[in-house]
Parts: C-alpha cells; structure tokens; sequence
C-alpha cells in the first residue's frame, strides 16, 4: 500500500500589504517546533518576498483579488506555493539590479535561500511560485512529529486582525 502523504495546509488572503505579516506568521507558525529553528527564518523570509511579489505585481488590491498560499512536507523539503490571479504579461524572473536601485532583489533572495524554485501559470488564470527549503540531512518531512495530519486545519486567529 502507498505512503499517504500529509494534507498540505492552505489560506487564502487578500492583495493587500496587511497579508505579507499574516501570511509569515501564519506559514511559521504552521512548523512543527522542532523545525523552528532551523526552518523558520529562512521560511518567513520566503513567505514575505512570495507574498509581497504576489500583491505588488499579480494582484489588484481588493478583497476578490486574493493571495493563495499552500504550504506542505514532501521528499526531504518543505515547500512553500504563493499564487496569485494576475493576467499581466510576463511571469516573475530573476534581475540584476544596480546598486542604486531601490527594488528588484526579492527573486535574488529567493533564489540564495530555496534549495529550488520555479514560477508555473496557473490552470485558469495567475501564478504560482514554488519554492523549497532542504530539511536538515536524513530528516524526512512525513517522519517530523507534530505536522498536522489529514484532520488539521490552520489556527483561525492566524488569519484574522
């Protein structure tokens, strides 16, 4: 019989700049403890840069407008999804900006922390970045204690205020 895998946990936020700290805390606060230390920076950091990317650049700012963030253990990373329904042109990639530039090294970060990433159109319309966190060596993520299992759902205060 095959390996079930665990549920993967998702929120749905609005384009709004509020849904960058909800969004970190909410991600974060979704690892098991003992992850926390090794995990939770790099991952909060991801989390702010996928979000504040989807909200300025894929995304009006209004409540039908939303962010949709998955977040899921699978084959020794942890996986972060930040999609957005944008139908601009053009998908995010990385630049190269001069030292005078104010903005544009959100992709540089990504790409200096993810163990891999990637930017995929979404079935109707948007996008979706997936990036990947490496577990510590000979950890798997379906054998961390305390990952919510097929029953759990996101604390709801998580997401509010």
């Amino acid at each position: 019989m095959p390996e079930i895998p665990p549920v993967p946990l998702h929120w749905h936020l609005p384009a709004h700049p509020a849904s960058v700290r909800r969004a970190r805390h909410a991600v974060t606060a979704s690892l098991p403890h003992a992850l926390r230390p090794h995990l939770g920076e790099d991952l909060s950091l991801l989390t702010s840069e996928l979000v504040t990317n989807a909200i300025r650049h894929g995304a009006c700012q209004d409540d039908e407008n939303l962010i949709e963030l998955i977040l899921w253990p699978a084959d020794g990373h942890y996986w972060l999804a930040v999609s957005d329904p944008g139908t601009g042109p053009g998908k995010p990639a990385l630049s190269h900006p001069d030292t005078t530039t104010e903005s544009g090294r959100g992709l540089l970060l990504v790409d200096s922390l993810a163990a891999a990433w990637t930017v995929r159109p979404r079935p109707t319309r948007g996008t979706s970045v997936i990036a990947g966190l490496s577990l510590r060596q000979g950890e798997r993520p379906d054998a961390v204690v305390g990952w919510p299992g097929p029953t759990a759902r996101p604390c709801p205060h998580c997401l509010t205020g």
